[in-house]
């Protein structure tokens, strides 16, 4: 199998630069780790690591292309995910008391959905992959190149994810979160409330 390794080390180098930054995807993995406890909180980052994988994989085959030929497209991803953010922020908002609720029977599987949804529908993360695969992508690499980008940006997105909600339960900062929860809580709704008004404020 000949990988263009070349592209590949750059391109890893700058998934781990984006996956460790602080933003809205930190934030629902660390919620989902509150309300229901490590396993929730693995599969909200297992979620998060397939949703960032499959967009890494659409950018290699096409979402370039579709960014620079059909901008509307581009366009309604942006708008969806300024509404998800917003819709995270308010269910934030509305938590009254810090509750587990990790032994309700779909808890796991929303955990998960929402992983997947902050990754796949976040604008934020549509431009940074633009930005990066636009740098680094060549118009004659192999299909064996394209899709090991997609997979790298996969693991090492999971990975990271996985070490804040494994590494966050049962530490003294997670005790400290649930002690601050409200106002933890709001915080991070207007951070995302935030987040969204620039995404739609720049459109």
């Amino acid at each position: 199998m000949d990988i263009a390794w070349g592209i590949l080390l750059p391109a890893a180098t700058v998934f781990c630069l984006g996956a460790i930054s602080p933003g809205p995807s930190l934030l629902v993995v660390l919620r989902n780790t509150l309300i229901g406890g490590r396993t929730r909180g693995i599969a909200c980052a297992l979620g998060h690591g397939f949703g960032f994988g499959l967009y890494a994989l659409c950018a290699v085959f096409g979402l370039i292309y579709l960014l620079e030929e059909h901008p509307s497209v581009f366009q309604t991803l942006q708008i969806l995910g300024a509404l998800l953010l917003i819709y995270y922020g308010y269910s934030l908002w509305k938590n009254d008391s810090f509750q587990s609720d990790s032994d309700v029977p779909q808890s796991n599987q929303k955990g998960w959905m929402e992983g997947f949804a902050i990754a796949f529908f976040n604008p934020k993360i549509a431009l940074f992959l633009v930005a990066v695969l636009a740098q680094v992508l060549e118009s004659d690499m192999n299909l064996e190149s394209k899709l090991a980008v997609g997979f790298v940006g996969m693991i090492i997105d999971t990975t990271w994810y996985l070490i804040v909600a494994i590494v966050l339960t049962g530490s003294t900062f997670l005790e400290f979160i649930q002690n601050n929860s409200q106002q933890i809580y709001k915080m991070t709704a207007c951070v995302l409330w935030l987040f969204a008004i620039s995404v739609v404020w720049a459109l």
